[in-house]
């Protein structure tokens, strides 16, 4: 996995060139395909063994009413949990984990502008299965809680 560095409040882009700001060890997570490239970027951030990932909601992650469409949460959502369990286990770190079950309780609102971010864990990795949860927040207020199941696949692509 490849990282790009994300804009910074110590960069010398002048802000208004920049676009929002992304929180301070956030870099730009390079991988996940057309879809989430399109949909993006996503951010990841490592510090020991936590890791967070995370986006700024923009114009055209909203719904009529201004606030995160609910299929841009959870596409987030299905990629925040594969992904921390890759970075938190070494037993299913290069594999595929294609989804089985993904369950989402939407707590709040997240707005336009607002930096939404997740920390998930493995809950349980069975010889086939993986089960894991997340919280979801949006500038650091609970926006949704999930939950899910994952086959365990192929390696994935490098």
């Amino acid at each position: 996995m490849t990282h790009a560095p994300a804009h910074s409040a110590s960069d010398n882009t002048p802000p208004a060139a920049r676009g929002p700001e992304i929180p301070e060890g956030f870099v730009v997570l390079a991988m996940g395909g057309p879809f989430i490239q399109n949909n993006g970027p996503l951010y990841v951030r490592r510090e020991g063994t936590v890791v967070q990932f995370g986006f700024r909601v923009e114009q055209r992650h909203v719904n009529t009413m201004g606030n995160l469409h609910g299929g841009m949460m959870a596409t987030f959502c299905d990629m925040l949990l594969p992904l921390s369990v890759h970075s938190k286990t070494t037993e299913v770190a290069d594999r595929f984990l294609p989804t089985i079950s993904l369950q989402i309780d939407y707590l709040a609102p997240a707005r336009l502008g607002m930096w939404v971010q997740g920390e998930a864990e493995p809950l349980r990795i069975t010889r086939s299965l993986v089960f894991a949860q997340g919280l979801v927040t949006a500038d650091g207020e609970p926006c949704a809680r999930v939950s899910g199941v994952f086959k365990i696949g192929p390696v994935g692509p490098a």
